[in-house]
């Protein structure tokens, strides 16, 4: 098959070789210049479905593009298209001993939230496959240290640490109706609805509501976006729509601060087993490395609330799409 290729400079090696990102030539972010445009090398990997766009910043704390460029990448009509952007960047100084990379992201609005569970998996196997021999990362983020584990089995173990529950750090001003002065269930009128609603932060906020059926018990694309803004939620939240299955097995859509209704999220679904089991909605699996199954539109991720040292573990996949070079706009 013959390929014609648009004025437009952005060089896929998808179209060359479909493998991961192994080119010495891809290891700088240093911009280059044609005629017409400045350009960024990069790679592309997803994680159900989730996806993003990797830049290789590893010699630089700070991120090589402005949340405007991002935000002009990410989009899926007139250049790459993406959830996100994600920069693997070198530790803060003076914590080289404490990290081995920083990450830092930009959504597809050009917000920054302070973690992505989907996309440090994917930073994960980006770092893999730039050479970084290891079977896990010390990385530094907005919402305190992770750590992901490369499993011999491809997917990728993430120590989310752990959850946060009190309203005020969430943040929310819903009022506090649980211990920890957490919010469980509480009522939260939006878009002339009533709803019950948990908060829980994984290093950034989301809220969560249980509904019997998720295909006709919400107006997705209205509510979303309305509990998104709502004025209980100072710094905006994630909103999760979960549908309980089985006592093991949830089942739940997404509406994420700053994207949007995307496939998958990977801090939403550590949350939402943390509402669920909060409020009585399933057990607590007993038992060191027992799991919750969390089926979303991309496929399942699989979160452990381990008891012993109260830390959330998410395992799943991340998978290469391709490497290129982008035009910025």
């Amino acid at each position: 098959m013959r390929l014609r290729c648009s004025s437009v400079f952005f060089v896929l090696s998808l179209c060359l070789v479909a493998e991961a990102w192994v080119s010495p030539a891809f290891s700088s972010t240093s911009r280059m210049s044609t005629k017409l445009h400045q350009t960024i090398k990069i790679a592309k990997y997803e994680g159900l479905g989730n996806d993003f766009i990797l830049v290789d910043a590893r010699t630089s704390t700070e991120p090589p593009l402005n949340p405007e460029e991002s935000a002009r990448l990410c989009n899926r009509n007139f250049s790459v298209g993406a959830d996100g952007v994600i920069f693997a960047l070198a530790p803060p100084e003076g914590k080289e001993d404490e990290f081995d990379f920083s990450m830092r992201i930009y959504n597809s609005d050009g917000s920054e939230p302070e973690m992505c569970g989907n996309g440090i998996r994917c930073l994960a196997a980006f770092l893999r496959d730039l050479g970084e021999g290891s079977e896990s990362y010390r990385i530094h983020t907005l919402a305190g240290p992770i750590v992901p584990v490369l499993n011999d089995d491809g997917r990728i173990t993430v120590d989310m640490g752990e959850p946060i529950l009190s309203a005020a750090k969430v943040p929310t001003t819903l009022e506090p109706n649980a211990e920890s002065d957490s919010v469980v269930e509480q009522t939260l009128e939006a878009n002339g609805k009533t709803w019950k609603v948990s908060a829980v932060s994984m290093g950034n906020p989301h809220a969560i509501i249980f509904v019997n059926d998720l295909e006709n018990d919400i107006d997705f694309e209205v509510d979303g976006p309305a509990l998104e803004s709502h004025p209980a939620f100072p710094a905006k939240t994630n909103v999760e729509f979960v549908q309980v299955m089985s006592e093991n097995h949830l089942k739940m859509k997404v509406w994420e601060r700053g994207a949007g209704p995307t496939l998958a999220c990977g801090t939403g679904t550590c949350a939402l087993v943390i509402a669920a089991i909060r409020a009585g909605k399933i057990p607590r699996p007993e038992g060191e490395g027992n799991t919750v199954r969390v089926t979303l539109p991309g496929g399942d991720l699989f979160i452990e609330w381990r008891e012993s040292n109260n830390k959330v573990y998410m395992t799943g996949p991340a998978d290469f799409s391709f490497n290129g070079i982008a035009a910025l706009k």
